[in-house]
Formats: structure tokens, sequence, C-alpha cells
């Protein structure tokens, strides 16, 4: 198949098929090449199913030949995240202790991309457990960055990211704790979506108030961000948390930024170190969206308590759903997700009223600075990507980390404010390194912050700057 078509967005892909100027079986079969040509360099994409995959297209084209009203993205091809169990099809969660692992159901995020038409092909590499943001493990190694394969592609949907950026495929599922969604679309030039809370929800899960990851999706052009989320957005029974986005993802996303109000911090507004390089790209950039009508100044949210709710919720929730296989497996899981429910082990109950405490300032905080500001504006990561054979950054700009999460606080500072956030394509390094600017906005306000996205995106087209492999 050309290259032409592994160009393709998802809306252009998914329009082709529907206007029978592509079948299905084309596209997968573009999309297989395109692995074969360069997977080999980048080991994004670790589980394959050619024949099922093959199978399900062919079914799509028969679809479409009988007329039928087709769903939204009928007869994509696409690898899942190998944390989103499909079903029967293998899942490791990149650990070594489910490397055979089949599940017999499909988590619900892959259940409405099946049912929305995707052809699921195989599975992208991921962090063991999707703990730390540098996508290597033990069952199938390090995946790297399509625009230095030296290079990390971040995580913990690194594999997703690389395979985006690499045009194996216009689209992908991901999740989001601490910026497993933002920090790879940063590194690998994509766009990295992390919803409102109830807008996708993380179904099955062990404790149905969890709050701080989220799934959503990654892709080239924010206007496939869009379109899938039709097809994944919505309640579920199951989920405690009501769905609280104004408006349809299918509406348009043309937005006039004439008088949009955008804080823009550097820093956090906490003294966070963040790479000098990563600061001149993103800074050369702010005139963008002063060009487009936004007035942008100086400023952050009162982010002060961030640190202790992020620190608190993530050590919980990791000793709630990865503690009883800590105990049993032990040292057999890596160092850092034993660490970190090591941290959730010692909580005691004056840590979790602290944080509960400290996350109603921190929600006070928040309001306050949108009572003043539209938009949140941040460096989506505060290094450049790094060396793939380095397990994590230790320091920046001269500044020492303490441990494997400081290096992204960039993310995990948002993440703690719950706020929907996105990573958009924001340049270059001077040595050719992607770089991606952070936008958040109020819970809900997902639609609005995809078009603040979209109109950044069309002014600048970053992403359409292809890696050379």
């Amino acid at each position: 198949m050309s290259r032409a078509l592994q160009d393709l967005s998802a809306v252009g892909l998914t329009s082709a098929i529907r206007r029978r100027e592509v079948s299905a079986r084309e596209a997968l079969e573009a999309h297989f090449d395109r692995i074969d040509a360069v997977n080999g360099q980048l080991n994004a994409v670790v589980t394959e199913d050619r024949e099922g995959a093959t199978a399900r297209a062919e079914a799509a084209d028969e679809l479409t030949m009988q007329g039928a009203d087709l769903p939204p993205l009928h007869g994509l091809p696409m690898t899942h995240k190998d944390t989103h169990n499909t079903k029967g099809m293998r899942t490791t969660q990149g650990s070594p202790i489910f490397r055979d692992f089949v599940p017999t159901f499909d988590d619900l995020i892959i259940g409405r991309l099946k049912a929305a038409g995707v052809v699921t092909t195989g599975k992208t590499n991921v962090p063991e457990f999707a703990a730390g943001s540098h996508t290597f493990n033990e069952v199938f190694g390090t995946t790297v960055n399509p625009y230095d394969t030296s290079r990390s592609a971040g995580g913990s949907s690194g594999g997703v990211a690389a395979s985006i950026a690499a045009r194996i495929q216009p689209l992908g599922d991901g999740s989001d704790m601490g910026g497993s969604l933002r920090i790879p679309a940063s590194f690998c030039n994509v766009v990295g979506y992390r919803p409102s809370i109830g807008v996708v929800p993380s179904l099955p899960t062990r404790n149905s108030r969890a709050w701080l990851a989220r799934n959503g999706l990654m892709a080239r052009d924010v206007e496939d961000i869009a379109l899938g989320m039709t097809a994944i957005a919505g309640a579920d029974p199951a989920s405690p948390y009501a769905y609280p986005v104004q408006g349809s993802f299918g509406a348009s996303l043309q937005r006039d930024l004439t008088g949009l109000r955008i804080g823009w911090s550097p820093d956090f507004g906490l003294g966070v170190p963040v790479d000098h390089e990563v600061l001149r790209v993103l800074e050369g950039q702010l005139q963008v969206l002063t060009d487009l009508g936004a007035v942008v100044e100086e400023a952050a949210p009162d982010l002060r308590e961030a640190d202790r709710v992020f620190g608190t919720t993530r050590a919980f929730d990791f000793v709630l759903g990865l503690g009883d296989l800590v105990e049993k497996h032990g040292d057999a899981i890596k160092p850092e997700i034993r660490w970190n429910v090591e941290q959730g082990l010692r909580l005691t109950a004056q840590d979790l009223v602290d944080a509960a405490l400290a996350r109603t300032r921190l929600d006070t905080g928040v309001r306050r600075f949108f009572g003043r500001y539209d938009v949140f504006a941040s460096p989506a990561a505060q290094v450049l990507p790094f060396d793939a054979a380095e397990r994590y950054p230790t320091s920046v700009n001269g500044v020492a980390f303490e441990t494997y999460l400081d290096w992204m606080r960039s993310a995990c500072l948002v993440s703690a404010t719950g706020l929907p956030a996105v990573s958009v394509p924001a340049g270059f390094s001077a040595d050719g390194l992607p770089v991606g600017l952070q936008l958040a906005m109020p819970h809900g306000s997902d639609i609005e912050l995809l078009q603040v996205a979209y109109a950044f995106e069309q002014a600048t087209r970053w992403a359409q700057r292809a890696p050379e492999l």
C-alpha cells in the first residue's frame, strides 16, 4: 500500500472507507506494511493478530457493501495499549507475571472502540503496570522514539505514541495517571488527551471511586481525538461518576480565540525545574496564541497542595490495585512499583485526612484561577526525550530529582487538580526533538479544551513533521 494511505488521519481514512475509495482490508494491509517497515527499529507493537484482524477487516468490508449504517470508526486498524484488557488477545501489563495472560473480556474502552468499528490488530508496549513515563519492561524490552531511536518514547502509553508518530496508525487508546498520555505525546510529537473524570469510565476496576487515573486517546490530529471521543465517551451504570461534558464531541472544533484569557507558567508557580530548551521552544510559541486573539499572561493556579494530593492518592491507588501482586510476587515486579506500594502501606488515617483537606484547598485555588483565566498553559514535560538506556532522568538544569516521579511533576501537578488536559505538538528542540504544550481547562470543559488545542494546531501544524525512519 502507498505511504499516502498510512499518512491519512483517522477522519480521512474512515471517510475514504465509507466512500468505498479504500477497503478496510487495504487499510489493514497498509497498517501491517508499516509495522513491518518500522517496528523493528521502534519495538512499539509487541503482540499481533494478523489472522483475526484480517477476518475483522473482511467483515467490515461486507458491512460496507451491504449499505448499512456504519459506526464512526468503521474499518480503522488499531493496536491497543497493553494495559487494556482485550478479549482473546494476550494482555501482559508489561509484567513477567502476566506474560501469557489472555483475558476473557474487554475493558470498557476496548469494547466501545470495537463497537465503533475498530479493527483490532494487536497490542503496544508499556512499562510494567503502566508505572513510570518510560516504556520498558522485562517481557518485551524498550520502546524508542521515532524522532531519535536512541531516545525514550515516554510512557506509559509510549508504544501507542510511537506507533502513531511512525504512521503505523492514526489513533490509539491510552491511559493517564501522572502523564501517561501527555508525556509520550510531548516526546513523540502527537496529541495526548486526558479527559475529565466520568467522560470515559475506567471499567472494570477494583475501586469504583478512583479518580486520579483516566482513560483517553492519542492521535496526530485534534480532529481525530474528537472523532474517537464520539465512540468512547459516555456514562456507564457501573461508574459512580456523572458524565460532565456539555455539548457534543461531534461538534465543530472551530473557535475564535479572541479575548480568551490564558495563564502561562514555565514553572507551575512552584519553581519546578524545566529544561531550558523546552522553555525556549514553548515560549517561542506563545505568540501564536496571541496572534489568534488570546490574552496570554504569566500566571498559575495555587498548586502548593498538588504534590501532597498526587503522592498520597497515587500511593493509595497502588496499594489497592497492586498490593496483593507485590506481596505474592515480590522481586518479580520492578522496584519502582514496589516502592509505590510501600508508600501506600505506610499511609496513616492522618495522612488520608491531610490529603483530603489538601485537595479541598487545591480545588479552591484552581477555582480562583479560573475566575480570572480560561486556560492554564504549561510545559507538558520537564525534559526532552532522554537516553532510552536510562530508567528515568535523575536531574534537569543541575537540579537532582529525589524519586522516579519527580521528573514528571509537570504532568502530575495537573493530574492532582483533576482538570481535563491535553498535550499538543509545539515545536522541536535545536536537536530535532519534539516538545509539547500542555493546556488545561475546568472540569467538564473538554470540548472547549479540544477547540483551543485545535486552533493552536491549525496555526502551527507541527504534527505534520514526520519522523525519518
